[in-house]
Order: C-alpha cells, then sequence, then structure tokens
C-alpha cells in the first residue's frame, strides 16, 4: 500500500493561496508561512501532516498527494475546508 507524507497551508481564498505559492516561489519558507498563516492546527508544525495512506485525506487532496512530484508546491487545492498549498515531502 502507498504511503506519503506531505505538509499544507489551508487558507480561506484562492487569492490568498496564490499569494503564499508566489512567495514560496520567491524563496520564502513554506513551514514559515504555514506557521504565520495555515487555518490548520498542522500550522503550528510547518503544515506537517505527518505520514498517510490513500483515502484518509479529502478526495481532491488526496489526489495531489498520490500523484504530484515529492518537493514540488501544488495548489491552489479546493476542498470544502478551503484552499490548500501542498508539498508532498515523500511517497514509497
Amino acid at each position: 500500500m502507498a504511503r506519503a507524507s506531505a505538509r499544507h497551508i489551508l487558507v480561506p481564498t484562492e487569492e490568498a493561496c496564490k499569494d503564499l505559492k508566489q512567495q514560496i516561489a520567491d524563496g520564502a519558507d513554506f513551514g514559515e508561512l504555514a506557521q504565520k498563516h495555515s487555518q490548520c492546527p498542522s500550522g503550528r508544525d510547518g503544515g506537517n501532516l505527518g505520514e498517510f495512506g490513500p483515502g484518509q485525506m479529502v478526495k481532491a487532496f488526496d489526489e495531489v498527494v498520490f500523484s504530484a512530484p515529492v518537493g514540488e508546491v501544488q495548489g491552489p487545492v479546493k476542498t470544502q475546508f478551503g484552499f490548500h498549498l501542498v508539498e508532498v515531502t515523500s511517497r514509497s
């Protein structure tokens, strides 16, 4: 069974998500931005979600985590919770 580790930043708007993605592209630290901006409790830990398997996260999130290149920031990913930036940190 596939397993993945990921981190994310959850914000309420697509615009905020795109702005944060640009900041990361310009050299900002993903973990620091997660601590400052993420509305998920994982933000306190730099957005780290730990390790999980397929089907443990909502569908849109799951699809990104199990298909996107490792180490590349993806998003905005829209779910019922808001808009996410997602970075797969490992997958096996």
